[in-house]
């Protein structure tokens, strides 16, 4: 495979990141000062920690997804390194949804306290999202370890 064909997969990643990474240094330490209500200050405070911690896995899923865009681009897709990163992104998109999962408890305090059912739906979605994400990897990577697996074989029979 031409090297750069997986260029635009590879500015999607890095463009991916970018919003998670402004949001880490920007958006959570202002939501912290200006909370939209100071009677549920102390509330946001688990919240914005499980999103800090979130965003390590996310960040880790993002650079073995950059990863695999190079093992491609190297025409080493079907290669046990490539199976690697994938189990890698699923135990990192399982790793974020166990995190909502944890903070769930305060995702529903916040919303019944300030009568806003979107911060339990944005909990929600993220778990969803990421378990989402981490099926679609997991069916990769069985699909690539069975291709290479049919690959050897056949290499065996010549």
């Amino acid at each position: 495979m031409k090297r750069g064909t997986t260029l635009i997969l590879k500015i999607a990643v890095f463009l991916i990141g970018i919003p998670v990474l402004t949001f880490c240094l920007m958006g959570l330490p202002w939501l912290i000062k200006n909370p939209a209500n100071p009677e549920y200050a102390n509330m946001l405070y688990p919240i914005v920690i499980i999103m800090y911690i979130s965003a390590i896995p996310y960040v880790a899923a993002l650079y073995q997804a950059f990863r695999l865009l190079r093992y491609i681009d190297r025409n080493e897709a079907f290669s046990s390194i490539s199976v690697r990163a994938l189990k890698n992104i699923k135990y990192y998109a399982v790793s974020i949804s166990i995190l909502y999962v944890i903070g769930m408890p305060f995702f529903f305090l916040l919303g019944d306290k300030d009568d806003a059912p979107g911060v339990v739906l944005i909990g929600l979605i993220i778990i969803f999202a990421s378990m989402v994400v981490s099926v679609f990897a997991a069916v990769l990577q069985k699909l690539l370890k069975e291709a290479i697996d049919i690959k050897s074989e056949n290499d065996l029979t010549v």
